[in-house]
């Protein structure tokens, strides 16, 4: 007898959790760059991050505040 396990079963009723944070893996992954320029951005006081305790973590508004600023820069560049 072969025991086999299943995904959860997701109903209309399951609440959805809206995403506030991020991990700076995460952030980095949403702005496809590594890790160490998130950290890099956030230094030069151009990606917002809160602390949490030992953890660090960035506010999705500001992941979105970054790209916005980023394109009006090169815009004004070009």
């Amino acid at each position: 007898m072969s025991t086999a396990t299943t995904a959860p079963v997701y109903t209309a009723t399951t609440p959805t959790v809206t995403v506030l944070l991020y991990r700076v893996e995460e952030a980095a992954e949403a702005l496809c760059i590594s890790r160490t320029q998130v950290f890099d951005l956030i230094r030069l006081n151009k990606l917002t991050s809160v602390k949490i305790g030992r953890a660090r973590r960035i506010p999705v508004s500001a992941v979105n505040e970054y790209v916005t600023t980023a394109i009006v820069e090169a815009q004004e560049a070009a």
